[in-house]
């Protein structure tokens, strides 16, 4: 018999306990570390790793039926879109039906990973021990390296800020002016929740997107139009599609105060918010161009309008980063990493990337 190769699976999140559940299927050995002290990764609330962008009202935004593993859906009793506890509790379930827990070493991080001119892995631990393996998985996330703006923005400001990872709660916006920086799902979230307890909020960004609710015409919007024949339509008709159903369903962007997006529906990672037009709408939240300067107690936008605030909130994402590699090995630059099937690396045979992307 060919012996087996032996594999490092790197993280213990959503992506990494997929990887350990095939490879444990198919009998391939695998150790798989893991820096908390449970899986779950980036939805376990106040992890103790410390990589958690996770807040306390978090709720996915993909609905369940899209989200589950095929072989092991959710429980029925889960709503549309589950709360965090309950998707940390389904990876927890997850892990014990397959039967593979003993393979992942809890609280213990790769603190280097090379590989030898021989073809063999050397992975060094925080416990002081160095491994060798076959092949490594990747599974680190891309959810927990903040990026803030880049190169700042000119000037200097005199309140709070705070990147969108270290979010729990609204509590500390009771009063305030805050102002989020951004246009994606968090910056929605946090907008949305602050404008119910901030003297002012105010949305910010350098761009427009297409603000998608998270049900249209009843059903979870991820779930219209979705059946096993929808594969073979081609991309572009259906993106045609799904931007006709938006418009009617939604409407135009410039209809709510909010740019027009420089993409069409289906082109770009789309915003998913069932709230936030509602609260602009409404006039609890403001929604202003992209940021000019920052001048102390005020901040100055594009279109010239200043404003006054207490706390920015920058919502600017994540950057891709691999600690454990060099960067002249492994690393994404601008958080660009060209994949093979955002997978399998061109250049390195037995290094694998799963769930690197959106």
């Amino acid at each position: 018999m060919t012996q087996l190769p032996v594999v490092c699976v790197i993280g213990a999140g959503s992506s990494g306990i997929a990887a350990a559940k095939a490879l444990h299927e198919r009998g391939i050995p695998f150790d798989c570390f893991e820096r908390s002290d449970r899986v779950g990764g980036n939805w376990v609330f106040g992890n103790v790793n410390g990589m958690s962008a996770a807040y306390r009202s978090l709720h996915i935004n993909t609905s369940r039926a899209r989200m589950e593993f095929s072989d092991f859906p959710m429980p029925d009793s889960y709503p549309d879109f589950p709360h965090h506890s309950q998707i940390a509790a389904y990876f927890e379930a997850y892990v014990d039906h397959f039967g593979f827990r003993d393979r992942i070493a809890f609280r213990t991080t790769v603190e280097r990973a090379e590989r030898g001119a021989d073809g063999v892995w050397r992975v060094a631990l925080d416990t002081g021990e160095v491994r060798r393996y076959d092949a490594v998985v990747v599974a680190n996330g891309h959810h927990w390296d903040p990026r803030w703006p880049d190169p700042p923005y000119p000037g200097a400001f005199d309140g709070v800020q705070m990147h969108a990872h270290d979010y729990v709660d609204n509590a500390p916006f009771a009063g305030r002016r805050v102002l989020v920086v951004g246009i994606g799902n968090s910056a929605m979230d946090i907008a949305v929740e602050a404008s119910h307890v901030a003297a002012r909020t105010i949305l910010s960004s350098r761009r427009g997107a297409h603000i998608v609710p998270k049900y249209l015409f009843g059903r979870p919007a991820d779930q219209i139009g979705v059946t096993r024949f929808t594969g073979a339509i081609p991309w572009a008709v259906r993106k045609h599609l799904m931007g006709l159903v938006h418009r009617i369903a939604v409407g135009r962007m410039e209809d709510y105060g909010l740019p027009q997006p420089d993409h069409r529906l289906g082109e770009a990672h789309p915003t998913i918010s069932s709230d936030f037009l509602t609260r602009l709408a409404h006039g609890a939240i403001a929604y202003k161009p992209a940021i000019a300067a920052l001048e102390g107690d005020h901040v100055r936008f594009v279109d010239g309008s200043r404003e006054p605030v207490d706390h920015i909130v920058w919502c600017t994402g994540y950057k891709v980063t691999f600690p454990f590699f060099d960067e002249d090995f492994i690393s994404a630059p601008d958080n660009d990493l060209p994949l093979f099937r955002r997978v399998f690396h061109p250049r390195w045979p037995d290094v694998f990337f799963v769930g690197l992307l959106q």
